[in-house]
């Protein structure tokens, strides 16, 4: 077991030791871009796990979009994405366009016809801040 410590420790010494030898690294320099983001949040009609799966999907499939979360209890998305590759206009038809309906546009009838049967969503609920009131 000694000995097994020993060789470990003599290899990392070595490693450091070559490591520290190698100071004339090339490094380049690297340029940071900063990336408008815009978090939005909206009401969104759905029931279920497969729900949220196809929603958030149609979201993250928009150009721009970083990320996606549905709440089925609360029936809102909250997308985050850069404005200078998409808008929220562009993720709600997205999204409405896998059949289900957001705050702002409406699925068509033969999207919503096509989704599984659990996810056939009643065309009334209340869905987002905006048909709350709580705006």
């Amino acid at each position: 077991m000694k000995k097994v410590i020993l060789s470990v420790a003599i290899i990392a010494t070595m490693g450091l030791t070559s490591f520290a030898n190698e100071s004339n690294l090339n490094v380049e320099a690297v340029e940071i871009i900063t990336v408008d983001k815009t978090e939005i949040t909206f009401g969104v009609r759905g029931n279920c796990g497969m729900c949220k799966k196809t929603i958030e999907k149609a979201a993250n499939a928009v150009d721009g979009v970083t990320s996606a979360e549905w709440d089925k209890d609360k029936k809102e998305i909250v997308v985050s994405f850069d404005d200078s590759k998409t808008n929220e206009m562009a993720i709600h038809k997205a999204i409405a366009a896998s059949g289900y309906d957001t705050d702002k546009v409406s699925s068509k009838e033969e999207s919503y016809k096509k989704l599984p049967g659990c996810c056939q969503y009643d065309q009334e609920m209340k869905i987002g801040k905006s048909e709350k009131g709580d705006n």
